[in-house]
């Protein structure tokens, strides 16, 4: 498969020219893909067009991060785990990443400079004023390129913004941040995310997909999964609100109760 190719099954997917798109993925859920990564995310830019932007989430947390261990986090150099594809955009010359040292956003296209400026200012990894908030506020797009639900950030915003009990450390952590100018930025008294309660975002797909928020078309070898962000958070933010373990596992309620 190639990239014009992928262009148009993005297209078909629900991937319209202008829009702006957050995409998890998986390289390997496609199949073979002449060009790799960077066919994909090049791809993915001929989708939505001149107008439009694609932000990858280009995330470094780990579960060690703590006020007492923060992170390190350098905008030009830090490699990110969530796969080759995001890997891939945020090496490109007309990327421009986020500043947050656990969750920061490679973005490309008219608006990737809005999308990614300021996030070292919000107080919690994806809550107002993150790129995964101001996605939802400007009408855009999730795609779950090859994943499931359980691998989507915007879950966390929402969790964020809704106040629930286990999301983030309880003690604020000061750190300082390198730009990608080679500038040493610090920053003080965030929150970062706590890694100890289990979720099943999953559970939830159902009810999007009948409420029309959530669709699911095929990319290659891949399931795709195409979400209306803005429907997408006031859903999720009133389940949380109603419920505060709304999307944990099972197993975890009780703990949390």
């Amino acid at each position: 498969m190639n990239t014009a190719q992928l262009t148009d099954q993005f297209r078909d997917a629900g991937i319209e020219r202008g829009d702006s798109i957050l995409v998890h993925s998986s390289l390997r859920s496609l199949g073979w893909v002449d060009g790799g990564a960077e066919a994909v995310v090049q791809a993915l830019l001929d989708a939505v067009g001149p107008d439009g932007t694609v932000l990858f989430p280009t995330l470094t947390g780990s579960a060690s991060d703590s006020a007492a261990n923060p992170p390190v986090f350098d905008a030009r150099t830090t490699k990110c785990w969530t796969g080759a594809i995001p890997e891939a955009a945020r090496q490109r010359a007309d990327a421009i990443r986020s500043l947050h040292p656990t969750h920061s956003v490679a973005a490309i296209g008219k608006l990737a400079r809005w999308f990614t400026s300021g996030h070292e200012l919000v107080r919690t990894p994806c809550g107002f004023g993150s790129p995964y908030d101001r996605l939802a506020d400007t009408g855009g797009k999730i795609v779950l390129l090859g994943v499931t639900q359980a691998s989507s950030t915007s879950f966390h915003m929402a969790e964020e913004i809704a106040g629930v009990p286990y999301v983030l450390l309880d003690d604020p952590v000061d750190l300082t941040m390198t730009d990608a100018n080679g500038d040493r930025v610090e920053m003080h008294g965030t929150r970062l995310h706590a890694r100890v309660a289990r979720r099943n975002y999953d559970a939830l797909e159902a009810q999007m997909i009948d409420l029309g928020i959530c669709h699911i078309r095929t990319v290659g070898s891949a399931e795709v999964r195409v979400m209306d962000a803005m429907l997408q958070r006031m859903f999720l933010v009133r389940k949380l609100l109603e419920d505060p373990l709304a999307v944990l596992d099972a197993s975890e309620r009780a703990k949390w109760a």
